[in-house]
């Protein structure tokens, strides 16, 4: 029996700001009140303020690991999967989801935005990167204001 439960990619870098790691934990709160499973890359950062939100409000939170052991998750992953295969692991978190969130981050997030966007998976963006192609703004990326119109746009985008 396949789990019908909504699955939502937390993305971002391993180092983050202040504000950004404020996001993503508000969005990981958010996320699990609504009873939405986390999927994430595990570490630190966005990664593991976003776990830890999810986690404080009662949600279920996996972790997709890009090293050969379970010691490498963030404390607040209550699923951790070990892949051994280092970034190819991105493609992974975010065809885990339904809708990725996108949070600060550097190339790695980047090539996770790539990839969701090729895949036909909303990709939503607080503080994260824009697109552009031939010279135009490209808005394959929904640029949210706050965790919660992140999170409600997820969700809509979901449910379509």
């Amino acid at each position: 029996m396949v789990d019908k439960r909504r699955q939502v990619a937390v993305i971002g870098g391993g180092q983050a700001s202040s504000r950004e790691v404020k996001l993503a934990e508000e969005v990981g709160r958010l996320l699990a009140r609504k009873g939405v499973i986390l999927v994430c890359g595990g570490l630190g950062g966005i990664m593991e303020a976003a776990c830890r939100g999810s986690s404080a409000e009662g949600g279920l939170t996996i972790g997709i690991l890009p090293g050969e052991s379970r010691r490498g998750a963030n404390r607040y992953v209550q699923i951790p999967i070990v892949t051994g295969i280092g970034y190819a692991r991105n493609v992974a978190v975010v065809k885990s989801a339904q809708a990725v969130i996108a949070i600060g981050g550097s190339y790695g997030t980047l090539s996770e935005i790539g990839h969701a966007l090729q895949s036909g998976i909303p990709v939503i963006g607080l503080d994260t990167w824009s697109l552009f192609k031939n010279g135009k703004a490209n808005s394959s990326v929904i640029m949210a204001g706050s965790a919660t119109e992140a999170v409600d746009t997820a969700l809509e985008l979901i449910e379509e």
